[in-house]
Order: C-alpha cells, then sequence, then structure tokens
C-alpha cells in the first residue's frame, strides 16, 4: 500500500511526496563524531554536574557577553579548547560559562572543519 502524497515539510514547499520531504529538502544523514563521547556528560564517573554546577557558582553570567558590557545569565558550560573525547582535556581542560546562543555559535565556530569535510545540509 502506497502512502498518500503531502507538500515537502520545508517551510514554503509546494512540491508533493510520499517521503515528508521532497529530493531538495531531504535531510542528509548526518555523521555525528560526538555521539561517541556524549557519554562523557551522563556517566556519573566523570563528574560533570559536579564540574558544571562549580563553574556555574564561580561564573554565573555569560562570559562572552561579558566581554561587550553584557550582564547575560550563563545557561551553558563551555570547554574552551574542545575535548573531541580526550578524556583528560574533558576532565581537566579549562571551562566558560555562556549563554545559550553564545555557546551555539562558538560550537559551530569549532565544528566548522566538520562541517566542510563532511559537506553541510543546512539551510
Amino acid at each position: 500500500m502506497k502512502k498518500p502524497m503531502r507538500r515537502c515539510k520545508a517551510p514554503g514547499c509546494q512540491i508533493f511526496t510520499a517521503d515528508g520531504y521532497c529530493p531538495d529538502h531531504k535531510p542528509k544523514a548526518e555523521r555525528k563524531e560526538s555521539a561517541s563521547w556524549h557519554h562523557l556528560y551522563t556517566d556519573p564517573r566523570y563528574g560533570w554536574k559536579r564540574r558544571r554546577g562549580a563553574q556555574l557558582a564561580r561564573e554565573p553570567f555569560c562570559r562572552i557577553c561579558a566581554s561587550y558590557g553584557l550582564r547575560v545569565q550563563a545557561t551553558d558550560i563551555d570547554h574552551v579548547v574542545p575535548h573531541r573525547g580526550d578524556i583528560k582535556l574533558f576532565m581537566t581542560g579549562e571551562l566558560q560559562s555562556l549563554c545559550h546562543s553564545c555557546h551555539s555559535r562558538k560550537t559551530m565556530a569549532d565544528n566548522a572543519d566538520v562541517f566542510r569535510r563532511f559537506g553541510s545540509n543546512i539551510r
């Protein structure tokens, strides 16, 4: 039995498809390098929750926003030097407190080489 045809899920696209997205907007499978080290944040042996809490207590405002004279509450903790799965760097590397917006921008900039290597399908 065939699926019913519906408009592509991409905003503004008028093409009908049975797959959810038309060929132009179909998301490409992305390789998630970070998946191999994501467990470091959730495994209690590595003490991320404790380190995160201590960093927020020490530096409750976004470091990047503060450099522009803004006082914005920090929500994310960032490794100044991306650890990329290096456990020693994960455990001892310098941390900084950032707001979510600044953390997202920094992460995208840090991963720019990854997007170039594997191709970006960000529209």
